[in-house]
């Protein structure tokens, strides 16, 4: 099987090609275009792990650029698209809206169109738990009704809906995955725990806590995700286009989660305590019944041992 994963050397993209890679009898193309919205060296850092692979492969292209696209896949029989190319960052949608209609919506636009083009029937893509916006009714469950209330979670929900569109105008199966704040190994350094960690281990760097800390999130550590995704991407089901929640059912308090964190790295950096930001959802609770009915028995990784191998890799890594 070849397998064509966008954003290949960012976050889920890198973990999810490594697990495939070690678990499974694959050909990966790996794109990513390395944009400085976080640091280089890092998903540079990513890309080289992978490389080592001898069935990986890496173009450093944007996905906005459809004419490369097309030359990479010309003689390449991708038999599944994993798009996890995105510009990430919920208060970077703020400031640089274009770059999430471009990216995000634009796009994947061009990889549907690629697909068609060159046959591939099955396209699995990044969505966010986002698009819930600030519901009141918990768990969140698929069949509810979504409200953005910012561009990332707006573009995030055009996708779904030009997947459901284009399934069956362009007879392809898309399935779309809202991700509830992944985190663990090679995270990213823009989310709350790795800027958590970043604090512990310097002293020069400021940590705000945002809306006095009174968050909740659904954590969902990044060996899950990519089991799940792992067990999407061989599941021989029809479908046209489904979409699932991808979380632990297990919403944390942010307070809680430093004070395990503190007890880790036996740190406690100095915390800049304010009100809630702007476009920042105060609680996310997934409900994953029905991706546990599709893909079967889903065991999920305690939020402890989480916690222990994210900060473990951590030192490790800022260490070298």
């Amino acid at each position: 099987m070849q397998i064509l994963i966008t954003g290949a050397a960012g976050f889920i993209g890198f973990n999810l090609s490594k697990y495939l890679l070690d678990k499974s009898n694959v050909r990966i193309i790996g794109i990513d275009n390395l944009n400085n919205y976080y640091s280089k060296k890092l998903k540079k850092d990513r890309a080289k792990v992978l490389m080592k692979y001898k069935n990986f492969s890496f173009f450093n292209i944007n996905i906005l650029n459809k004419k490369k696209l097309e030359k990479i896949l010309k003689n390449k029989k991708i038999n599944v698209v994993i798009n996890l190319a995105a510009q990430a960052g919920v208060r970077y949608s703020l400031i640089k809206p274009s770059e999430f209609v471009d990216n995000n919506v634009q796009g994947f636009y061009n990889l549907i169109e690629v697909a068609k083009k060159y046959n591939i029937k099955k396209i699995i893509y990044a969505s966010s738990s986002s698009v819930y916006g600030d519901s009141r009714t918990f768990p969140l469950k698929e069949t509810q009704n979504i409200k953005p209330k910012n561009i990332y979670a707006l573009s995030k929900k055009i996708n779904e809906e030009m997947a459901d569109v284009f399934s069956s105008q362009y007879n392809i199966s898309f399935i779309g995955l809202r991700f509830f704040t992944v985190y663990g190994e090679w995270g990213r350094p823009d989310m709350f725990m790795m800027k958590y960690l970043s604090s512990s281990f310097n002293s020069n760097t400021k940590f705000y806590l945002n809306n006095f800390g009174k968050h909740t999130r659904d954590f969902t550590y990044i060996l899950d995700a990519c089991k799940i995704i792992s067990k999407l991407i061989f599941s021989k089901k029809n479908f046209k286009h489904e979409i699932f929640n991808v979380c632990s059912n297990n919403p944390q308090n942010l307070i809680k989660i430093i004070k395990k964190i503190n007890f880790l790295t036996q740190k406690k950096p100095k915390l800049f305590k304010r009100k809630l930001q702007q476009a920042d959802v105060v609680k996310t609770h997934g409900n994953n019944k029905k991706i546990i009915s599709f893909i079967g028995k889903q065991n999920f990784t305690a939020i402890d041992i989480g916690l222990k191998f994210t900060v473990n890799w951590f030192q490790k890594y800022y260490k070298y």
